[in-house]
């Protein structure tokens, strides 16, 4: 045997051995966080009391450690004021700041700590600060375009009143799109308009496009041919909107039962087994689903309002409310 093969054969057998010693280790550990997650006398779930610093049993009362390590503040808070005023860190990073909420604010009130107010030559120290410091968060033109870029997806979301996590998916989708060079032809507040719709539509709770042109200010034109290119040229996976995401806030609008909203659900699963939600407009069929739960369930509820809710036409409703009922299996229409 050569000296070659002797030196492959030890480096092999060492590395054997590394790798017995390690799953060795990752089962010694793997049988004490066991041990420690259950009680060692009778297996119950253990349970840690912070404010006595110890682990007890649930089952048999077993004090399995003490004097554990208190890792919270070393101070108390009996609300939220307080306890923002004594924390010592601050807030999480977040995309739907352009700086991800890492720069320094100075507040607007003329204040000192202590809640006093500011003499006049103070109060002009602190307003030539604030400006200076609004000029260093936008070192450029690019911070800038995206400053005001998150600041009209904020205000259209809270215009719509969508949740928070939209909020950040639609800055993702708008920093992808400025760092892939989207905007060079188009505007700002399309670009923005088009990245909440698309995040409103990911998440499930979307708005139609008339509800958006309403808060936004570009025309439903620009909005359509920008959504288009934006996820186009990002690779967006974005699913047909779904009617039964629109029922839950035309019920809730109108003030109707949650037999109501139970019943328009089961007529659009119907319809779309059937194959007749296919080329309609979701808003539509949601809403003459709404109306048509509402006549079964008795609930009165006009045409006119649901069309106002969801804008649409009461043509529309009219059309598609007894295609749904005609495809209820129960039978319920003549």
């Amino acid at each position: 045997m050569s000296e070659t093969d002797t030196t492959i054969k030890q480096y092999a057998g060492a590395d054997e051995r590394q790798r017995s010693d390690r799953a060795g280790r990752e089962q010694e550990q793997s049988d004490e966080r066991r041990r420690v997650q259950t009680c060692p006398e009778c297996g119950g779930r253990l349970e840690t009391d912070t404010e006595h610093g110890e682990t007890v049993c649930t089952d048999c009362g077993l004090v399995v450690e003490t004097d554990e390590i208190d890792r919270g503040p070393e101070w108390r808070a009996f609300d939220s004021a307080e306890r923002d005023s004594k924390s010592r860190v601050g807030a999480p990073t977040t995309k739907m700041m352009h700086d991800k909420g890492l720069s320094t604010n100075i507040g607007w009130q003329d204040k000192d700590a202590y809640g006093r107010a500011l003499s006049s030559r103070q109060r002009r120290q602190m307003q030539r600060l604030r400006t200076w410091n609004e000029r260093f968060r936008t070192r450029d033109s690019k911070e800038r375009n995206l400053k005001q870029a998150l600041g009209e997806i904020d205000r259209m979301a809270s215009a719509l009143g969508l949740p928070e996590n939209v909020r950040e998916t639609a800055s993702v989708i708008y920093r992808r799109a400025l760092d892939e060079d989207l905007l060079p032809g188009r505007s700002i507040e399309g670009v923005a308009t088009a990245a909440l719709y698309a995040a409103a539509r990911q998440a499930g709770t979307p708005r139609s496009l008339d509800e958006f042109t309403v808060v936004s200010r570009v025309d439903k034109m620009e909005l359509t041919r920008t959504y288009r290119y934006v996820v186009r040229e990002l690779k967006l996976e974005v699913q047909p909107a779904d009617p039964e995401s629109y029922v839950p806030r035309f019920v809730s609008q109108l003030g109707l039962s949650d037999e109501t909203e139970r019943r328009a659900r089961e007529l659009l699963r119907n319809a779309k087994n059937l194959g007749l939600t296919s080329g309609k407009s979701p808003v539509g069929l949601a809403a003459a689903a709404v109306y048509a739960a509402a006549l079964l369930t008795n609930e009165k509820v006009t045409q006119s309002q649901v069309g106002d809710v969801a804008d649409i036409s009461e043509v529309t409703i009219r059309n598609r409310y007894k295609e749904l009922l005609e495809a209820d299996p129960d039978g319920l229409y003549d």
